[in-house]
């Protein structure tokens, strides 16, 4: 079997040919320098130029937008609370004006049952009267009438003890001697 060598092989300008990586070949170094200071200015010039600014651009237009968003929120906070002062005076003036109606219907109401007692205090007093004078009434008929039986009572007695009946001077100077 052959082998093959890469020792002949070697890369163009190079007679001794190391078979390394030409990165490490410090031959090459100076032009890999040149380039990568080259790439290095042109990413650095890009990133100075085009870059940076947008990024500050956006940040800065960020903060702009949340101290914007920030300040609104104390303004809308700042509404909120006086909306919620107005709201709470509201409230407690409903609150006085509810009682005040409340009171103002009470009196009435008050005034209302008053006037209604003193109807019916008027009609029970109207009724008590014509009773009272409705019984002071039967109470004189009835004293006609206990007058009228006692005298009968007392005549029939008087027959039945003495055998013979009353004659009305005698009964009326009992009813005088007694009265």
């Amino acid at each position: 079997m052959a082998t093959e060598t890469h020792e002949g092989a070697g890369a163009p300008g190079h007679e001794g040919g190391s078979g390394g990586l030409p990165q490490f070949d410090p031959t090459w170094w100076p032009g890999q320098i040149v380039w990568l200071l080259i790439i290095f200015l042109v990413v650095l010039a890009f990133m100075r130029l085009f870059a940076v600014p947008r990024l500050g651009g956006t940040i800065a237009q960020r903060e702009d937008r949340i101290s914007g968003d920030v300040a609104e929120a104390r303004r809308l906070k700042s509404e909120a609370e006086t909306q919620a002062q107005e709201a709470a005076t509201q409230r407690a003036q409903g609150r006085a004006q509810a009682q005040k109606v409340a009171q103002e219907a009470r009196a009435q109401a008050q005034a209302e049952v008053a006037a209604v007692l003193a109807a019916e205090e008027a009609k029970l007093a109207e009724t008590t009267g014509s009773a009272e004078a409705g019984i002071a009434l039967a109470r004189e008929q009835a004293m006609v009438n206990v007058r009228g039986i006692a005298t009968e009572t007392a005549e029939a007695i008087i027959e039945k003890l003495t055998g013979r009946a009353a004659t009305s001077a005698e009964m009326a100077a009992a009813d005088a001697a007694r009265g």
